[in-house]
């Protein structure tokens, strides 16, 4: 998650190395590409989806938003550290592209780079070391809605609770190791990857297809990955199949799905989702703040959103470190942080009056979220749950956050109803 690289990694990166052999064509072929619009995919997608999402999205795991897809909380109950393809919450800027891997590639080209465009096939990728992490993506606008239902500041775009998350083992080669045998000059400034949906159109205008640039120093990171499987399986089409960027920690935006192409300068690039977009705008932020990168720290109860809870149905467990304690309801959550890995969780189980230390789940973190629980023996009556995560570097969910234009990265503490009826 760290964006910066040291001197002697950036150095050993730009090493130079060969091209990425017969692959990448002949020479004839690489004057050809040269000719190629700079702004025009690889490939084309071979046909659209049905809808803008293809997967099915039952209810009972779902929220359907136009385009998008919100997983539900109570639908993680149990599912393990990772979130299953079949849960994972999709954001679409349009529609999801059905892509053929046996014709798609992916294009490296621009003035960052010490000679012409150079193309990988599916193949290619596939034959390269691989590595792999499991990490969260999570949009940068998750938690929007409580903007206005907390603060009563509401802000435009998906109204999105906390269910624009999930975190997934992905495989895949290092974007580093693309770079650097793609020849990286040491004057290399930005990456620009760019995937094949279809072009965004907004307001009448339109902006070309999804699109953001990544400082170089965050493109070598060796987490950065081309990822090309999710849990195991190749990556759902829903969720950029062939090929997408996984850029664990940040906003989910930089991590584009369905890659077609990505250009490498040696000056600072833009495009709508790092100017006009993604950026914290408002009353309180300067009109140059940077574009958004790390995540806030997050957290969330594995519960439907006002639930009701009969009291003879409240999930109860013998939890080992209580024994002496007795049977309990136990709540469970996962907390998660851009930063860093989560160190503590605080719980309060009567609106803030009072607050508790969750049990964290050993092994959880790193780049992933933790789970955590906490016992609970209430009487029917309403009450509110609020958790509180703190990362390693001493980021703490604050009571409030400041309003934005573009409802981005809501990391206040969330205070989540719940209603437990007699039994």
């Amino acid at each position: 998650m760290n964006a910066g690289i040291s001197r002697r990694r950036v150095l050993g990166l730009l090493a130079g190395s060969p091209l990425l052999g017969a692959s990448l064509g002949s020479s004839t072929a690489a004057a050809t590409r040269r000719t190629t619009s700079a702004t025009t995919a690889a490939a084309a997608p071979a046909q659209t989806a049905p809808g803008p999402i293809l997967k099915p999205l039952p209810p009972e795991w779902f929220v359907v938003h136009g385009t998008n897809a919100e997983t539900r909380w109570e639908a993680l109950r149990d599912v393990g550290l990772t979130v299953p393809n079949d849960r994972f919450f999709v954001r679409n800027h349009t529609a999801t592209p059905l892509i053929d891997a046996a014709t798609w590639r992916l294009r490296l080209f621009g003035s960052g780079l010490r000679r012409g465009p150079v193309e990988l096939t599916y193949n290619d990728l596939l034959a390269m070391p691989a590595r792999t992490t499991t990490a969260v993506i999570e949009c940068a606008g998750n938690g929007r809605r409580f903007f206005a239902d907390q603060q009563g500041t509401p802000a435009g775009g998906t109204p999105w609770r906390l269910g624009a998350v999930g975190a997934a083992r992905w495989k895949g080669v290092p974007l580093a190791d693309v770079l650097r045998r793609a020849r990286l000059r040491r004057s290399a400034v930005d990456v620009l990857p760019e995937g094949l949906d279809a072009t965004v159109v907004s307001g009448g205008v339109d902006q070309g297809h999804v699109r953001r640039p990544l400082p170089i120093a965050k493109a070598l990171d060796d987490d950065v990955l081309l990822a090309y499987e999710m849990n195991g399986e190749p990556l759902p089409p829903d969720h950029g199949f062939p090929v997408r960027l996984v850029v664990s920690g940040w906003v989910g935006i930089a991590s584009v799905k369905w890659l077609g192409q990505i250009e490498v300068a040696d000056h600072p690039l833009f495009s709508p989702w790092n100017t006009t977009l993604y950026r914290m705008t408002g009353p309180t932020y300067p009109p140059d703040s940077p574009p958004l990168g790390e995540q806030p720290v997050k957290s969330a109860f594995e519960l439907p959103w006002a639930a009701e809870l009969p009291s003879a149905e409240l999930p109860s467990a013998q939890l080992p470190e209580l024994t002496s304690a007795g049977r309990h309801a136990v709540l469970h959550g996962r907390s998660w942080s851009g930063h860093a890995p989560i160190r503590r969780v605080d719980v309060s189980l009567d609106g803030g009056a009072t607050w508790q230390p969750a049990q964290l789940r050993p092994g959880d973190g790193g780049q992933a979220w933790t789970r955590w629980h906490v016992p609970w023996s209430p009487r029917p009556g309403a009450y509110e749950l609020l958790a509180r995560a703190t990362d390693r570097r001493g980021n703490t969910q604050p009571d409030t956050v400041p309003f934005n234009d573009g409802g981005y990265q809501f990391g206040a503490v969330v205070r989540h109803p719940v209603t437990v009826t007699a039994s």
